[in-house]
């Protein structure tokens, strides 16, 4: 597969020009204040591009799902002050994201907020009048905001018809990561898929078992790859109705020669709780009532051993029940090894998914990926090989 390139901002004209920075600014809430504000330093590196280049910035976003309709607690003028504070510049607001109540305040200001796009129906419905209307707001447009990108919805998709367009800073660095992860990677290449179900994941297994050298499973998904081997995995998560679907997979992955690679050893309790009795076993000797919750330390060497021999890997899962230790030694030992190699040079590591970045986070290695995605239904839709309109649109 060949790579794509995606327009930037310097395909576009900005010096005099308004342009409408779409951001994923739906970021947690406490209290009415913001209490995770991740999100919003992730788009100030394009707005702050923008002014440096003599434009005027316009952000829209959707926070929450109000459904269509003006509700209160979906407004987004919280918002504003965070995002002043990031910016280190005043941010005006906006009580309407389109029309006189927008164009008036944008008139008069560098930076304008404007408020809840899914307020409006014809958001979500990618109605081509609403994106028309955001599209008179101003000259161009940039799309900031992976984490929406796989929606088709006026702000991501419809606008792209109206207003010249370009992904923003964050949506390119991430484009650029992704496509060099799947689309021309470095060979051999390594994805480690993690997780409780197969059934959630299944798309994306099919779609990796053909592009990667060694699919590595983990998790309760594990335990079903397992068990349609004849494994006895005790009394461990399992979709045992999934039985023949792993089979599949296992003579798909044969059939195009990647290996599938799954754990060799278990850490092991008779329930998930902190502070209970751990044994480390070898697969095949789990007991009735065993819950296997984590790797052993042999399949943790086994794997720093395979990701030693490879040179890109993709990562979306943790390997055992990481929120309660110890079963979070095994994603811990793997996360840790990834995160030497990336440093040393010889491994790109791309990440993604809410629970993945938690157990990087965990691990204390998120800092040292070549990338990590706070994406969670984008990333793992990239994975499965779709196409995500609000990415295909800025495609050149």
């Amino acid at each position: 597969m060949s790579k794509r390139r995606f327009r930037g901002l310097p395909d576009l004209e900005i010096a005099g020009k308004t342009i409408l920075v779409r951001a994923d600014l739906n970021v947690p809430m406490q209290d009415g204040a913001v209490s995770d504000d991740t999100r919003i330093r992730s788009v100030i590196p394009t707005i702050q591009a923008i002014l440096d280049g003599g434009g005027k910035v316009v952000v829209l976003s959707h926070f929450g799902r109000p459904k269509g309709k003006i509700v209160p607690a979906g407004s987004l003028r919280p918002v504003v002050a965070p995002l002043a504070e990031a910016l280190g510049r005043d941010v005006a607001f906006a009580e309407d994201c389109i029309g006189e109540a927008a164009s008036s305040v944008i008139a008069n200001n560098d930076i304008t907020l404007l408020e809840n796009l899914r307020f409006h129906a014809g958001e979500e419905a990618n109605g081509d009048g609403f994106a028309a209307s955001l599209a008179e707001l101003g000259d161009a447009y940039v799309n900031d905001a992976f984490s929406v990108a796989h929606r088709a919805h006026a702000s991501t998709e419809a606008i792209t018809h109206h207003l010249p367009s370009a992904a923003g800073l964050a949506m390119a660095a991430e484009l650029e990561a992704l496509e060099a992860a799947l689309a021309t990677p470095e060979r051999p290449v390594a994805a480690l898929v993690g997780g409780a179900k197969i059934s959630t994941k299944l798309d994306v297994l099919n779609t990796l078992v053909d592009k990667v050298d060694y699919l590595i499973i983990g998790g309760g998904m594990a335990n079903t790859f397992l068990y349609a081997k004849g494994v006895d995995i005790g009394a461990s998560l399992c979709e045992k109705d999934l039985k023949d679907t792993a089979a599949d997979i296992f003579a798909k992955a044969e059939e195009v020669g990647c290996q599938i690679v799954l754990p060799i050893d278990a850490a092991v309790a008779q329930e998930f709780a902190a502070n209970v009795p751990v044994r480390e076993i070898t697969i095949g000797s789990v007991e009735e009532d065993d819950l296997i919750l984590d790797i052993g330390s042999n399949s943790a060497d086994e794997l720093k051993h395979t990701l030693g021999q490879c040179r890109t890997l993709l990562w979306n899962g943790p390997m055992g029940a990481f929120e309660v230790k110890p079963f979070d030694n095994g994603t811990n030992a793997v996360a840790q090894e990834a995160a030497r190699l990336t440093r040393e040079g010889t491994l790109l590591s791309v990440a993604g998914g809410g629970d993945t970045v938690a157990a990087l986070n965990n691990a204390g290695v998120a800092a040292d990926f070549s990338h990590i995605s706070t994406a969670g239904g984008a990333f793992l839709e990239w994975l499965e090989g779709k196409d995500l309109p609000g990415v295909k649109v800025l495609a050149s």
